[in-house]
């Protein structure tokens, strides 16, 4: 019988068998990894609820603005075009018309 050749590669090890939570240490580590990622997406999420709450805040103030442009707007049409201002108010509101 011809002896086969046996490497590094042929050794026999337990490296592999043991889980990592086997290891009381490295259990310890990832549940402190765990609870730092906890941590940072907590944060994360109150920057985002922050922020939804900045934009939510913004549209209000854009809609008010507009209403007052609006708002101004027809009451300076009305002041130069009196009868367009009761024309308009006959056909409904709720459309925006251009003039040329």
């Amino acid at each position: 019988m011809a002896s086969r050749i046996k490497g590094v590669s042929n050794l026999r090890t337990l490296s592999g068998k043991i889980g990592q939570v086997a290891v009381p240490y490295r259990a310890y580590m990832q549940i402190t990894c765990l609870e730092m990622e906890k941590a940072r997406r907590n944060s994360e999420r109150q920057s985002a609820s922050r922020l939804i709450t900045e934009i939510e805040s913004r549209l209000r103030e854009i809609e008010t603005e507009k209403v007052r442009i609006l708002e101004s707007l027809s009451e300076l049409d009305s002041a130069r075009h009196p009868e367009i201002s009761s024309h308009s108010q006959l056909r409904g509101k709720g459309s925006f018309k251009l003039r040329y």
